[in-house]
C-alpha cells in the first residue's frame, strides 16, 4: 500500500506541474535529464504540497466518501452547451474517484426557475460535502449560496459569476473583457454611419453575465470614439419563432443595422434567421463552440465565435473542490479562462 500511496502523490505533483510521472521521479531522485526551469517548478510544488502524500494516504485508507454535488443546467433541444462542462467534470471525476470522491448530478432547466428551486432543496437535504454550480439564476443562486454558507458547504462557480458571494472560487471568463473583445471583432468591417445590434437571448436577460458583457462591449466603442449607435433587444422566449419575430421587428425599424453581437451561445438562432431572410451581409459575432454555431461559422454567416473553454471550466471546478475538501488547501478566489477567438479558418484545430 505504501508504494501505491507514493505513486498517487507523485501523480498529483506531475498533474500540477504538467509533466510526466517519470520527470517527477527524476527530480525526486536527483537524476539528470530535467531542465532547471522544470526542476524548480516541480520542487516548488513539492514544497507547496508539503504533507500531501500523508493526506492522500489517509484518504486511500479511509472508507468515508466525499460527495460533491454538480448543479448545472441540463442539455436542451435549444442548446447543447452544457455537454462541454460535463465532459470536463467527468474527466476530473475519473482522476479523483480513487480518493473516495463521488459526484452527484443535479440538473435544472434554464427555462424553469422552479426546477432550480427543487434541485437546490434536494442538494441541501442530501448531505453533500461541496457544490459545483452554474449560478444561472442570480437571485435564486444568491439565496442558495447563502444557505450553503450557513451549513459551511463550499461552493464553486463555473461559467457565470455573482459578485460578493461566499463561493470559494469562480472559474470562467472575465466578462467585461470578453464583451470588449467582441466589440473589437465587430468593428473590423463596420462603417461609422451604421448601427450595431446587441441581442440577449435568455429568460434571464438581466443576468449579471449579460450586463457585464454588454458593458464591456459598449466600453470599447466609447474608448475608441466609435460613433455607431448601439441598439439592444432582450428576447426572453428562446424558441426560434420568438427570436425571428423580435429580429424581424428590430431590423424593420432600424434598416441601418450592419452588425449583430449575441451575448451567449444562442448565436445560431440569429444566424438561422439571417440565412432564411437573405441578410447574410450583416456581420455576426457570438459565443461558444457548439455544432450548430460551427456549421454557421463554416458557411460564413457567423464571422467570429468567442470561446472560454467550458470543458476546462468543468474540470477545474471539480478539482478546486478536491483541493479544498481532500487536500485541505486554499484555492484562488478567481480563475479567469482564456478568451479564444474562433474563425472559419482555425475551427478545425480548436479544442474546447
Amino acid at each position: 500500500m505504501e508504494k501505491e500511496n507514493t505513486y498517487f502523490g507523485v501523480k498529483e505533483i506531475a498533474r500540477r506541474a504538467k509533466v510526466s510521472i517519470a520527470t517527477v521521479d527524476r527530480v525526486l531522485h536527483n537524476r539528470t535529464g530535467v531542465s532547471e526551469k522544470t526542476k524548480k517548478k516541480i520542487n516548488d510544488i513539492i514544497k507547496e504540497l508539503d504533507y500531501q502524500p500523508n493526506i492522500l494516504a489517509s484518504r486511500l485508507a479511509s472508507k468515508k466518501t466525499i460527495n460533491i454535488a454538480v448543479f448545472i443546467p441540463r442539455v436542451s433541444p435549444e442548446t447543447d452547451f452544457w455537454d462541454a462542462p460535463l465532459r470536463g467534470i467527468r474527466r476530473a471525476e475519473s482522476e479523483i474517484k480513487k480518493y473516495g470522491v463521488k459526484l452527484n448530478t443535479f440538473f435544472f432547466d434554464l427555462n424553469d426557475k422552479e426546477s432550480f428551486h427543487k434541485q437546490a432543496k434536494l442538494i441541501l437535504d442530501s448531505g453533500v460535502n461541496g457544490v459545483l454550480m452554474a449560478p444561472s439564476f442570480v437571485e435564486e443562486a444568491t439565496q442558495f449560496v447563502g444557505d450553503c454558507h450557513k451549513i459551511k458547504l463550499p461552493v464553486t462557480f463555473i461559467d457565470s459569476n455573482v459578485p460578493e458571494q461566499t463561493n470559494i472560487t469562480y472559474i470562467g471568463p472575465h466578462l467585461f473583457r470578453s464583451g470588449y473583445v467582441g466589440a473589437k471583432l465587430m468593428t473590423y468591417r463596420l462603417k461609422s454611419d451604421r448601427k450595431v445590434l446587441v441581442v440577449n437571448i435568455s429568460t434571464e436577460t438581466d443576468n449579471y453575465n449579460y450586463i457585464q458583457i454588454e458593458e464591456g462591449f459598449r466600453s470599447y466603442f466609447r474608448d475608441h470614439d466609435q460613433a455607431n449607435e448601439i441598439i439592444r433587444i432582450d428576447i426572453k422566449d428562446t424558441d426560434q419563432l420568438s427570436v425571428a419575430k423580435h429580429l424581424t421587428k428590430v431590423i424593420h425599424q432600424h434598416q441601418e443595422i450592419e452588425a449583430i453581437f449575441v451575448t451567449n451561445s444562442r448565436v445560431f438562432s440569429v444566424a438561422r434567421f439571417l440565412q432564411e431572410n437573405n441578410l447574410t451581409n450583416i456581420a455576426l459575432v457570438g459565443y461558444d463552440f457548439l455544432k450548430e454555431n460551427i456549421d454557421f461559422l463554416k458557411s460564413n454567416i457567423i464571422d467570429f465565435l468567442i470561446c472560454h473553454k467550458p470543458e476546462e471550466q468543468g474540470y477545474r471546478g471539480i478539482m478546486s473542490l478536491y483541493q479544498n475538501l481532500v487536500l485541505g488547501s486554499l484555492v484562488e478566489k478567481v480563475h479567469f479562462m482564456p478568451i479564444d477567438i474562433i474563425t472559419k479558418e482555425n475551427e478545425a484545430f480548436y479544442q474546447n
